[in-house]
């Protein structure tokens, strides 16, 4: 089978990772897997880069500007909307001509156009869509909020200044019913709690939505001796180390200021915790902690089950998240996590089990959480039923199993 597998960049950001994994995963199962990308990252030779440099950023700054304009001049929001007004033609590549299943990922910013889209499903070719995030079924956002719009074509969009019934959202809405109406797409939600909110949108009328969660290689991201990753990575022995990590450790959306507040509360333990950041912009976060705490800046994939494994928790206090890539990472390696209700978070942490999912944007309890992980509960426990959790749900082998099921139907 030949599948190609579409996304704005192969190794930038949790759903290009995820991606990039799946086309390993399918490659290490004899499948003939190929990514197109706009932003090719990696020496991957199955990662092909489509687009020139100049038209790539042209498309980038043609839909920001479009959306600058159209929402009075306003940057709030520039960067929570698309409109996908423009991007590349992949329709015309030998790499589309020749593949029997097209999978598209995360393509925004630039890389597909709805127009595009369209073009894609009438070719006639077997449509995959991996949702990340809720754009796919929404008229212009990535995350609705408590926004309940796109269950009727959207408009009045709290994301723009000018908002009305019949504002920017709603005609992208039309536009995306139309482009869909070319052929069928398979839906694939990364979490169950995606997937419901996908079925309730007039855009997944008449396709088919099911609930995947993406692969990691568990043999990769494994437990290690706790000790030895610490003196690899020049970490003390005797402390209660908590993780944190993005690719921006300061986005806000991350829930710095939660973790902030968290760590107030948890002053008393200064002498038993230190906080370790990986992630650009570690050391603004490292300053607002109220507790040790030390930024690792940015750490490659190839070094991050040396910090998984170092860790006593890991902590993702992300006020807006589908399946986080990190959680599974720290599941694998047998680290426990804590993280909101939110999302698909409380589908991966077993509460009380696997870790403490915390009350939304509630940094006491999410301090409760932290401070039951690393003192009360017990820590071989815990480590077990993570790794395990990762190991039944995540495995790359059962994941591609799934795939192929529904690239075959």
């Amino acid at each position: 089978m030949n599948i190609l597998i579409i996304s704005t960049s192969d190794i930038h950001g949790g759903a290009a990772i995820a991606a990039f994994r799946l086309m390993n995963a399918l490659q290490a199962e004899g499948q003939y897997a190929k990514m197109l990308v706009r932003d090719r990252l990696s020496d991957n030779e199955n990662v092909i880069q489509i687009g020139s440099e100049y038209k790539n950023k042209w498309n980038f700054y043609w839909e920001r500007g479009n959306i600058f304009l159209k929402n009075r001049f306003s940057r709030e929001n520039l960067f929570d909307i698309s409109i996908a007004n423009t991007g590349v033609a992949v329709t015309e590549t030998p790499e589309f001509k020749q593949a029997d299943v097209i999978h598209l990922h995360w393509i925004n910013q630039g890389m597909l156009s709805v127009s595009e889209i369209g073009n894609i499903l009438a070719s006639g070719k077997k449509v995959v869509w991996t949702m990340h995030d809720m754009w796919a079924f929404t008229g212009i956002c990535h995350h609705a909020g408590v926004c309940r719009n796109y269950e009727r074509e959207c408009g009045s969009c709290p994301y723009l200044i000018s908002a009305s019934p019949d504002d920017l959202s709603h005609a992208v809405f039309l536009q995306k019913k139309s482009a869909y109406a070319n052929g069928k797409i398979t839906f694939v939600a990364c979490s169950q709690w995606l997937g419901q909110l996908a079925a309730n949108s007039p855009l997944t009328d008449g396709h088919t939505v099911v609930s995947i969660p993406n692969p990691i290689n568990t043999g990769t991201y494994r437990p290690k001796d706790k000790m030895q990753a610490r003196e690899t990575l020049g970490l003390p022995a005797d402390k209660k180390i908590v993780l944190f990590a993005a690719v921006k450790a300061s986005d806000k959306r991350k829930g710095m200021d939660y973790l902030t507040e968290a760590s107030q509360l948890m002053e008393q333990r200064a002498d038993d915790i230190l906080f370790l950041i990986a992630g650009n912009n570690g050391e603004e976060m490292e300053r607002q902690l109220s507790l040790p705490a030390r930024s690792a800046g940015y750490v490659s994939a190839e070094k991050m089950p040396d910090l998984y494994n170092a860790a006593d928790v890991f902590v993702t206090p992300s006020l807006q998240e589908n399946l986080p890539n990190t959680i599974m990472e720290a599941m694998a390696c047998g680290t426990p996590c804590v993280g909101f209700n939110i999302g698909g978070i409380p589908e991966m942490i077993e509460h009380g089990k696997a870790g403490y999912v915390a009350e939304y944007k509630n940094a006491r309890d999410l301090a409760n959480g932290l401070v039951w992980t690393l003192f009360v509960a017990d820590s071989e426990t815990l480590s077990a039923n993570a790794r395990e959790k990762a190991a039944t749900n995540y495995a790359e082998n059962r994941i591609v199993k799934q795939y192929l099921e529904i690239y075959a139907e």
